[in-house]
């Protein structure tokens, strides 16, 4: 499946999360033992949203990320893009934010929102699914504000070190597995996906120098659950000639 490209990968990507949507957020805590909250808080920081900011969480899903945001900024504004529907329905349902948030289906390489329009845009899961990193990556600083950054959070293919073996071996068998046992065989089907593009995936290093050549100033990443997740952040700076004077 991670083999796929182009429309094909695009296609079968959204009906994947559109079928796991009932039980994606269940997944998440059991296969990341609960850490998959302390990830998403941990970019809420790296964006840095401005109290009476505006947060664009691309790929959101069902929004924990935009409503960590909310939570931490009650005076800022969310907005949920996805191009999986599904996906959206079930954030919209879920308290306290749920309502608060403004979703918007999207597609991550043409983005329908104006230049300049965000302080930060955050995404989780959108960088290994998509079929054009550096568009992907473009349209983001399009819509940031000078000034504004920009947080990634993703897989990784596991590090070469002692515990390699027992992370791929989760990944193949104990993840899948999981997933038949909660959201039965569609659910565990889909769920093969994740091994298969994690490995297909940039290494961090890689994602940083695709975030710098798009324009990022300040890129850096902070590798979690012994390296096979990170986290990149960086700034899209302002022009000199646009810098206020002294």
């Amino acid at each position: 499946m991670a083999h796929l490209r182009g429309k094909e990968r695009s296609v079968y990507v959204r009906a994947m999360f559109d079928r796991i949507a009932g039980r994606y957020d269940l997944l998440n805590r059991i296969i990341s033992g609960g850490q998959d909250m302390k990830w998403r808080r941990f970019v809420v920081e790296a964006a840095d949203l401005p109290p009476d900011g505006k947060l664009l969480d691309i790929a959101a899903g069902t929004g924990d990320i935009a409503f960590e945001a909310l939570k931490r900024r009650p005076g800022a504004q969310a907005v949920g893009a996805d191009f999986a529907l599904g996906m959206m329905r079930v954030g919209r349902r879920r308290d306290p934010f749920g309502r608060r948030v403004d979703w918007t289906g999207a597609d991550a390489l043409a983005l329908p929102f104006a230049d300049e329009r965000f302080d930060a845009v955050a995404s989780g899961y959108l960088m290994r699914n998509v079929v054009d990193i550096p568009r992907a990556l473009s349209e983001q600083w399009r819509v940031l504000k000078a000034g504004g950054r920009i947080v990634i959070l993703d897989t990784s293919p596991p590090p070469d070190n002692l515990l390699k073996p027992l992370i791929l071996l989760h990944l193949k068998f104990g993840v899948p597995t999981l997933g038949r046992l909660i959201g039965g065989k569609a659910v565990g089907d889909a769920y093969r996906y994740l091994p298969e593009s994690t490995q297909a995936f940039k290494s961090p290093e890689e994602l940083k120098g695709l975030v710098e050549s798009a324009g990022f100033s300040d890129v850096r990443f902070r590798r979690f659950m012994f390296g096979a997740m990170a986290v990149h952040w960086g700034v899209k700076r302002r022009e000199i000639g646009a810098m206020d004077e002294s």
